[in-house]
């Protein structure tokens, strides 16, 4: 009996001792966030015993593909769970967190990256380079084409070796390519020419930067634009006109036929400059009097989104100008005003206070932190006679007037710009 008794008392510090090692990851948990934790640790190993981590990634791309990246987060949470080093992984889950809008746990994903493999993938860098600003986000974005150039650099050497038995490098979506070199360069150069404008050195560094992308992509139409505002900011409009030219003309007309053809999103995004620059590429093109081209490009904006109050305000200006515009062309035939003239003019002027008005609603809507344009908003609306009156929330701007914008009436305008 003696040596059954001890036998007991041995058999219980062992189950004591263990229990230490099963909670140590509990202490100063309530009881709901320890029962939340030991659930997500049983989740965890059935998770593991039932996919591989290359499965959970194939439906993780699976969703980011749909644009579901709240499923998408869930299952790549869960590769993560399973293998917290996978890079695969800590990239995708960077990229849904900052499509999530979740900036901070993006940042912490691709730094984590970075840490564990920081001289191969150059995607990371370029997402950490959008997070931040100034001085760190070039620092970013430098190391990010130090890895691209790299990469490019070995595959061009693997295609030499297979002395051109295999596809070339280009064909493959996966492998980096000139122009994500050119794209990175681009948004170097931008920096230049807003965070760091005020640099000693600032222009030199952006012409620079944005020479090199034209080396690696010539024609890229992001990398005119920026280069045309180089120009335009230093002064050389005529030079600059004529990189903006060069740049919508590279992406605009596919842009409108793919919109004509009803072509996917995807399809189209392939082929224009994100959506910022266009809406620099709309304030060159009124700055340099190309109002037709701008409206193209302005209607095209408020197509793909049209909670943007600066390009609600930029249509609206760009019907005052043609209207002004028109006006003076008219006074220096020195002629009278034609009926077909009233008309056009009285469009222009109702689609200026349409596109106006809408400008200002949105601006109340979303609460915008913008005085100057708002105050220029105001003045162009009393010059025109006040906002138009409509029920709320109803667009105000009429869907089927284009202000000199339909290419196939241009022959019989009155206005030609």
């Amino acid at each position: 009996m003696g040596g059954q008794a001890k036998g007991k008392k041995k058999a219980k510090p062992k189950r004591k001792e263990s229990r230490p090692n099963t909670d140590a990851g509990f202490v100063g948990l309530s009881p709901q966030e320890r029962m939340k934790l030991r659930v997500h640790e049983k989740a965890k190993k059935k998770t593991a015993e039932k996919y591989s981590v290359q499965q959970l990634l194939e439906k993780t791309e699976e969703y980011m593909d749909s644009f579901d990246f709240e499923m998408a987060g869930l299952f790549c949470q869960r590769a993560l769970d399973v293998e917290s080093t996978n890079l695969q992984a800590l990239d995708m889950q960077g990229h849904i967190c900052s499509e999530l809008g979740d900036t901070q746990k993006a940042k912490g994903a691709f730094l984590r990256a970075v840490e564990l493999n920081p001289d191969v993938g150059h995607s990371k860098y370029m997402y950490l380079g959008q997070i931040h600003t100034g001085q760190e986000a070039v620092n970013y974005y430098s190391k990010g084409i130090q890895v691209l150039l790299s990469t490019l650099d070995k595959q061009a050497q693997t295609t030499q070796a297979q002395a051109g038995a295999a596809a070339p490098p280009d064909e493959d979506t996966e492998l980096p390519t000139a122009k994500d070199v050119c794209v990175a360069y681009c948004s170097m150069a931008e920096i230049y020419l807003t965070d760091l404008c005020m640099e000693e050195g600032a222009a030199d560094k952006c012409k620079e930067f944005i020479e090199r992308a034209l080396q690696y992509h010539h024609d890229n139409p992001e990398a005119l634009q920026l280069m045309a505002s180089y120009l335009f900011s230093t002064e050389r409009n005529q030079e600059g006109k004529e990189y903006l030219l060069k740049s919508v003309a590279s992406w605009l007309p596919a842009q409108k036929q793919s919109a004509a053809s009803f072509s996917t999103e995807e399809d189209m995004q392939n082929d224009i400059p994100p959506y910022e620059s266009r809406v620099t590429t709309a304030k060159l093109l009124i700055e340099s009097e190309e109002y037709e081209m701008a409206v193209d490009v302005l209607e095209g904006l408020l197509e793909e989104d049209d909670e943007v109050v600066q390009v609600w305000y930029l249509s609206g200006w760009v019907c005052c100008l043609q209207l002004e515009k028109a006006k003076e062309q008219q006074e220096r035939e020195g002629r009278e005003v034609t009926e077909e003239e009233t008309d056009e003019w009285n469009a222009l002027k109702e689609a200026a206070r349409s596109y106006l008005t809408n400008a200002t609603k949105l601006y109340s809507k979303l609460r915008c932190d913008d005085q100057p344009m708002l105050e220029h908003v105001e003045q162009l609306l009393g010059d025109l006679g006040g906002q138009l009156e409509g029920e709320e929330g109803d667009p105000a701007v009429d869907e089927d007037y284009e202000p000199c914008s339909d290419e196939e009436d241009d022959a019989e305008a009155p206005m030609q710009h």
